[in-house]
C-alpha cells in the first residue's frame, strides 16, 4: 500500500537550514550530551541517549562526533544546566507548529521563538494550543529493496511491537509508539536490515494546504528562523508544503 512518506514530510522541511551542517551538529551534540547526563552512557540503558544517538546517525553525524559528545556528557565540566521545552503556536493560514527546543535560558528561548512566530504572521500560543493535531510516534524508514521480502519484513515489524506498516515509492515505513521505537528499530537491524534510519517524530493528524502566496513566504521564512535558532531542535507542523519543496 503506497503512500505520503511521513519521514519525508517531517524531515526534508529544513532543506536550507540542513545545509548548514555544523549548526546541524552542535544541536546534536547538545542533545547526546544532556541525554547522557541524565541517564548515563549506555544506550542500552537510556532510551533517550539511544534516540539521540540514532537521531544524529540520521543526520550522518560522524561517529567521531557522537563519541566527543558522549564524553563530554560524562565529564559534565561546564555545569550547564538544559532543560527541553515544546512550544506550540499558529502559523500563517492556520497552520499549527509544535517546536522543541534544548534550552539553558528558557526566557531567552521563549522571547526568541515567539519573535519568529510574529514576525512571520504567526503567533505562539499557550500549552495544548495545537497539541491535540499531532501524534507522537516512532518513524522508522528503511530503503527499498528487490532483496526485501516486503511480507517478512512486515511481519518482523509488527512482532517486534510496530503499531503500523507502509510502502511508499522508495521506502518502507514502520510506525511505532514512542516507547516502543528502540526497541523495534534495534531487532530490525539485529536482524540484518540496511539502510535504516528513525526518530521520534510528531505526526500531524491532518495536513493543511496554503494558496496565499504571500502566506506561503510566510511558512518558508518562519520554518527556516526557527530552524536557525541555537536552541530549537526540532521543528513540526501541519502545512502540506508543494511537492517541489520536498526535494532535496
Amino acid at each position: 500500500m503506497s503512500g505520503h512518506s511521513k519521514w519525508k514530510t517531517i524531515k526534508n522541511k529544513k532543506g536550507k537550514a540542513d545545509a548548514q551542517r555544523g549548526k546541524i551538529f552542535t544541536k546534536l551534540a547538545r542533545y547526546i550530551t544532556v541525554a547522557v547526563r541524565e541517564g548515563g552512557p549506555d544506550p542500552n540503558y537510556n532510551s533517550s541517549l539511544a534516540t539521540a544517538i540514532e537521531k544524529a546517525k540520521s543526520q550522518n553525524m560522524p561517529n567521531d562526533n557522537i563519541d566527543r559528545a558522549i564524553k563530554t556528557g560524562l565529564a559534565a565540566a561546564s555545569g550547564e544546566n538544559f532543560e527541553t521545552i515544546t512550544y506550540e503556536g499558529y502559523g500563517p493560514s492556520g497552520t499549527a507548529f509544535m517546536v522543541q527546543c534544548l534550552t539553558d535560558n528558557k526566557n531567552r528561548t521563549a522571547a526568541d521563538v515567539r519573535h519568529y512566530f510574529s514576525k512571520n504572521n504567526g503567533n505562539l500560543g499557550t500549552t495544548g494550543c495545537v497539541g491535540y493535531l499531532f501524534s507522537r510516534k516512532g518513524i522508522i524508514e528503511i530503503e527499498l529493496s528487490d532483496k526485501i521480502d516486503e511480507e517478512t519484513l512486515m511481519m518482523q515489524a509488527l512482532d517486534a511491537g510496530a503499531e503500523d506498516f507502509e510502502t511508499q515509492d522508495d521506502s518502507y515505513e514502520i510506525t511505532t509508539t514512542p516507547e516502543d521505537f528502540i526497541k523495534v528499530l534495534h531487532s530490525l537491524k539485529e536482524a540484518g536490515y540496511e539502510n535504516i534510519k528513525g526518530d521520534i517524530m510528531y505526526i500531524p493528524a491532518t495536513t493543511v494546504k496554503v494558496e496565499d502566496e504571500e502566506n506561503v513566504k510566510y511558512l518558508e521564512r518562519l520554518i527556516e528562523a526557527l530552524d536557525d535558532c541555537d536552541d530549537v531542535q526540532e521543528v513540526y507542523h501541519n502545512w502540506d508544503e508543494p511537492e517541489e519543496e520536498e526535494e532535496e
